[in-house]
Order: C-alpha cells, then structure tokens, then sequence
C-alpha cells in the first residue's frame, strides 16, 4: 500500500511540474510582450480611493462606566487619469506607471485631448523630471499613501527573474468562466517591485503572491501579492490583486487592481483602479511622435 501511495505522489508531482514549467512559460512570454508593447499602451484610470481619516484623541469621560473607542471614520476621493508606462533615464531597465491626473471627485483638472497630449509628452520624454512632476501631481491628489507599479506586475515573471521566486502549483479555482490553476510564488532573490510611497519616502518591498492561468492555455488572469513592514509598533500589510485580460492589441494588460493597506487589523486605506480598454498612442490617441 505504502509503495502505491508514493508512485501516486510521484506521478501527481510530475504532473505539477510539467505544468508549471508550461505555466511560467507562457508568464514569460507573456512579460515579454508587454514590456515590448507597454510605452505605447494608454487607457483611462478611474481610483476610487476610501482612506481612514486621523483618528482624534480618545478622552474617555471619568464615572461614566466603559468607553470604547470611536470607530474609525473614513473619506472617500475619485480621481481620473490618462494613464501609460514609461522609462526613467536614471533607470532604463525598469517599466513605471505614469498618469496625467483629468478630474478629481468630478471636478475638471484638464481636458481629455490636452491629458493624452500631455501623458505622450511625459512617456516619450528624456527629463526624468517632468515624470517626477506628473507622479507628484498624482500623489497630492490622493488621500492618503499611494500605491504605484501595480499594472505591470506580470514583469515579475519575465524569463530573466525566474531564479528570483520559488513556485508551486497550489489547486484549481473558478474565475469567472474560465477553470483557473492557481500557483503560489515566493521571492528568495533580486529586488521587491512593490512601490509603496510613506510621505516622500519610495518603499521597495519584497513579495510573495499567487499567479492565476486559465486552465489549459494557461493565459494570465489574475495577479496577487502580500508583503508586510513593521512600522514604529505595527505592523503594516499590503494586499493586491490584479485582474488581467487581452487587449485588442494581442497584449496582457490590466483591467483592474485593488490594493489595501492594513495597520495592524485596521484598514487605513482602500485603493480601487479600473481601466478602459487600452488603446495605442499613435493609432487610437491620435498623437504621432
């Protein structure tokens, strides 16, 4: 019976394995299409960000018997953007986020022609300066800290940062339609990619996560990381998820993203991306370089 046993864990840990090694191939090859096409990839963000506001002192009354705490309270903001990818020249190898901020809690900042003008300018610019000036513009707008770097995740996966992450087939889920094979990562090397900004300060954290495929031809679908930092007396934790889908270009880009922020067991912010189809800039936007 022993001897069954073990040729049964043999024969499924080789099915895993050949699995997998199909499932990091397609990330791989899909990371590579992306990181070719996404400079002239665009689409409308919309952030529906819920942040907790600074709780105000507890005074408990005294003789008035237990007091808890007040709840806490939080507010809630909308920000719309023009919203690409870019390069720094201070580090040509990495992929970032770039956005030209359109309307916040539905009040105009500029119009759309002038933010898509303006987002090509910024994408195809030298002056890492003017980026820094449109990723600041983005962050004064928010309520809170800002989460950025989320869209391009699948680079985590190109064939170069295989060594980086540990993997291993977990189970089988329902996604919607598709029948998905869920694959737990663990990073053991190279650098975290998870971009959390505390005040002025850019945070790199290391990550670990579950990759989502359709069963099958094993096509990303979805994306989720987890990373923890202690902060002065707590412990602060970070979750993402990031929803995947073809664009009508043939690439893997996001669709949506929902990152929170834990302190502790409380949530301190709650950040909520949709994305329109994604168009090219020079096809769809109508700005020719």
């Amino acid at each position: 019976m022993g001897a069954v046993l073990a040729l049964l864990a043999a024969t499924l840990s080789s099915q895993d394995d050949g699995r997998l090694e199909a499932i990091l191939g397609r990330l791989a090859e899909e990371a590579e299409i992306f990181a070719q096409a996404a400079l002239n990839l665009t689409a409308e963000e919309t952030l529906q960000q819920r942040a907790r506001k600074n709780p105000r002192r507890f005074r408990p009354r005294l003789g008035s018997g237990p007091a808890q705490p007040p709840k806490p309270e939080y507010q809630t903001r909308e920000i719309v953007s023009e919203y690409g990818f870019t390069i720094f020249k201070e580090a040509p190898g990495t992929i970032h986020e770039l956005r030209q901020v359109m309307a916040v809690d539905g009040r105009r900042i500029v119009g759309r022609e002038q933010a898509r003008e303006a987002l090509a300018r910024g994408v195809r610019s030298q002056d890492d300066r003017l980026k820094k000036r449109m990723l600041d513009q983005f962050r004064r707008y928010g309520l809170s800290e800002a989460a950025a770097d989320f869209g391009q995740i699948i680079l985590l996966f190109a064939a170069r940062r295989r060594n980086d992450y540990h993997f291993r087939v977990l189970r089988t889920e329902r996604l919607g339609a598709d029948q998905a094979v869920v694959v737990d990562f663990q990073q053991k090397g190279g650098a975290g990619t998870l971009l959390i900004f505390q005040g002025k300060n850019a945070i790199h954290q290391s990550l670990a996560g579950e990759v989502w495929v359709r069963q099958g031809d094993w096509m990303p679908l979805r994306i989720t990381l987890r990373s923890s930092r202690r902060v002065e007396k707590a412990w602060v934790r970070d979750e993402v998820s990031v929803e995947y889908a073809m664009s009508p270009h043939g690439v893997v880009a996001p669709a949506s993203v929902v990152h929170r922020q834990w302190a502790g067991d409380e949530l301190v912010v709650e950040n909520l991306f949709r994305y329109t189809a994604f168009r090219r800039f020079a096809a769809d936007v109508q700005v020719k370089y």
